[in-house]
């Protein structure tokens, strides 16, 4: 059996460690070495991720698991639509807020899409019926932070996945989600009888506001007139869309997670898809494994660096968010490929990210959550239920 083969069977096994009697858990409990860690709970976003790339496998157990998730991130809903960071395993404790108890938009964004997922996948009527209203109240929620009616949503700061990284109003990552979440909001109202083009047409503007604001280029540059000096649109022009834009400023590295998103989910055409690998090709940030998250890193003395980076010495330049490896992202650099048409070089990725998931800190075929971005070498949580949902969606798309 070839490594690639073998990496698909074991990021099954690493899956079935992470159920638990509420759903996924982000890591393995059994293997996690740090006492009172929050890797002990259903997070949104990690366990919708792994529900939507594990649900096509057609396991029971794994999609009874992702039901569980749904039913416990949705029974935890506060009466203004609110959805939980995570919840507990073991016991009640329910936690709203992240870093600094700032909320986190991308799970809630995430639980529709995977809710969406689950029904079209199961046929589970009963679960449309049950939740519509709180997917509904979900949805209503993430869009009041549309707060100037601009078509994008301002977030707060650090209130996504990448928590220890500064970047706030307009961010790149969040509004892919928010144009993938009204697609799959639009096609729960069509599974309630409802009429759902209206959210079609918005997440059409959705989609077209996106470029315009994270993809300087001549066009845009004539579009635009730049009400202060701070404008994105002095970057002229960039291969990639840049991470975020505020009212006073403007992230100009390139968010590796956040561009494949916006290939992999259509917001950019075939053009814009190929200048992208170009530029991922060309800066190395696939290697030694897929792939780097953030390009370039940031140093301390930078504009972006704040420092609460320094957590745990958790987000020092090339680690975690900071410019770390991770599967999560490597299976969707797979995917990327497939997409336009580099097959050969898709084969390559996928097995350079099986060998990081065969690598271990403990054990063989650790599946571990991140790894540092120059080396290679595992630093994460051993078992992380979405590097092995990842991989399992990249082998899936892989051998069609």
């Amino acid at each position: 059996m070839n490594i690639i083969d073998k990496a698909f069977e074991k990021a099954i096994e690493a899956l079935h460690l992470c159920i638990t009697h509420k759903g996924f858990s982000a890591c393995s409990l059994s293997h996690d070495y740090e006492l009172h860690t929050n890797y002990c709970c259903i997070w949104a976003r990690d366990s919708s991720l792994t529900t939507i790339w594990t649900l096509p496998l057609n396991d029971p157990k794994l999609i009874e698991a992702s039901k569980l998730s749904l039913e416990t991130l949705l029974g935890a809903q506060t009466n203004t639509g609110v959805l939980p960071n995570y919840v507990y395993v073991n016991n009640e404790e329910i936690e709203y807020g992240g870093v600094s108890n700032i909320c986190a938009l991308d799970g809630a964004m995430l639980v529709v899409i995977a809710a969406q997922r689950y029904i079209e996948h199961t046929k589970d009527k009963d679960f449309l019926h049950k939740y519509y209203k709180k997917l509904e109240a979900t949805y209503h929620w993430i869009a009041a932070h549309d707060s100037n009616n601009c078509g994008l949503l301002e977030m707060p700061e650090s209130s996504d996945w990448a928590d220890l990284v500064y970047r706030s109003y307009n961010v790149l990552y969040d509004d892919v989600l928010w144009y993938v979440m009204t697609l799959a909001f639009a096609k729960l109202k069509d599974e309630m009888g409802e009429d759902g083009s209206a959210l079609r047409t918005k997440a059409e503007n959705i989609k077209s506001r996106i470029l315009f604001n994270y993809l300087p280029n001549e066009t845009n540059i004539a579009e635009h007139r730049p009400p202060h000096a701070f404008s994105q649109f002095n970057l002229v022009h960039t291969p990639y869309l840049i991470e975020q834009t505020g009212p006073h400023s403007y992230g100009w590295r390139c968010d590796v997670y956040a561009n494949l998103l916006a290939g992999i989910f259509d917001v950019v055409d075939d053009e814009q898809r190929e200048t992208t690998y170009f530029y991922i090709k060309q800066t190395g940030i696939a290697e030694p494994y897929p792939i780097q998250v953030l390009y370039p890193a940031i140093f301390p003395g930078d504009p972006m660096w704040r420092n609460y980076q320094l957590v745990k010495v958790h987000n020092i330049p090339h680690h975690y968010h900071n410019g770390g490896i991770w599967p999560l992202a490597g299976g969707l650099w797979v995917r990327y490929l497939l997409q336009i048409g580099k097959r050969d070089e898709a084969e390559k990725a996928i097995e350079s990210l099986a060998l990081f998931c065969q690598q271990g800190m403990r054990h063989e075929w650790e599946f571990n959550e991140w790894g540092h971005g120059l080396t290679g070498r595992p630093m994460g949580k051993a078992f992380q239920a979405w590097s092995a949902a990842s991989y399992i969606g990249a082998y899936r798309k892989f051998t069609e």
